[in-house]
């Protein structure tokens, strides 16, 4: 996939003109947010990147004979499709193949109920699920990734498989504009290719939406777990809403980390 130059449009302190996207190989595109720095603290807690497995994701499709449960499948949206607010509800959002940042639309199931699969979606108000038919155009895919984020320790954990794959800490939204909790997913993933963005090199977006944006702030109010310009931030309560991680951490979990993964914040 080439993901095709715009801006990148993530809630953020930095007020300055976003950076435009330059064209990325077959890498899936992370989405970076640079959340903007109160603080100049020195970064609290150490960084633990484990080694990486050798099955690194998108997995294969999932057999239709042998689909796992909700909670540990992602459907592939190939065509336009609507969510409903209920099975066989009202129109509660329409859906592209494609996210606004051109990656491709994989959203986790979290429920089922008969034919009808309940998804996190960032067409969404923060804790709404939509519902799509199983019989629409999706293509199901297996996921065992999770992201468990604490806003009170300032860290985030990420597992397969019930295994750790990284431990880190993080700058989390300041008081006026906390960082949302809830479940969430990992809707694209951007590379920034900008060593100086407030973003760092790259970004994961996420589903979440800021609901207490600032006053004159027109960045858009998507939030994102992405690396930083702002180092000395980490482990702060600096953003406006965003996660800030260290850049290595971030560079590899655009490689390990699959699109549709469901991301927990906790206060």
């Amino acid at each position: 996939m080439v993901v095709r130059r715009g801006p990148l449009r993530i809630l953020d302190r930095v007020r300055s003109p976003l950076p435009s996207l330059p064209a990325v190989g077959t890498l899936l595109a992370l989405a970076a947010s640079g959340c903007g720095a109160d603080s100049d603290a020195t970064p609290a807690g150490t960084v633990t990147v484990l080694p990486a497995p050798a099955d690194t994701a998108p997995a294969t499709p999932a057999r239709s004979a042998t689909l796992p449960a909700p909670g540990h499948l992602s459907v592939h949206v190939l065509r336009p499709t609507r969510l409903r607010a209920a099975p066989g509800g009202q129109v509660a959002a329409k859906i592209a193949p494609r996210t606004e940042f051109r990656s491709p639309t994989v959203l986790p199931v979290v429920a089922q109920r008969g034919d009808w699969y309940a998804v996190i979606s960032p067409a969404l108000p923060n804790g709404q699920v939509g519902w799509v038919s199983t019989r629409a155009e999706l293509v199901p895919y297996a996921t065992d990734v999770r992201i468990a984020v604490s806003l009170s320790r300032r860290q985030v954990v990420v597992r397969r498989a019930g295994r750790t794959l990284a431990r880190f800490p993080v700058a989390v939204g300041g008081p006026s504009t906390p960082t949302p909790t809830g479940r969430f997913a990992v809707t694209d993933k951007l590379l920034t290719e900008d060593p100086g963005s407030p973003y760092g090199c790259c970004v994961l977006a996420l589903s979440a939406h800021q609901s207490r944006v600032p006053q004159g702030w027109g960045g858009g109010d998507r939030i994102a777990l992405h690396a930083t310009n702002l180092p000395g931030t980490i482990g702060t309560a600096a953003s406006l809403g965003c996660l800030r991680a260290p850049e290595a951490v971030v560079r590899r979990l655009v490689h390990e980390v699959p699109l549709g993964t469901v991301v927990t914040i906790r206060p």
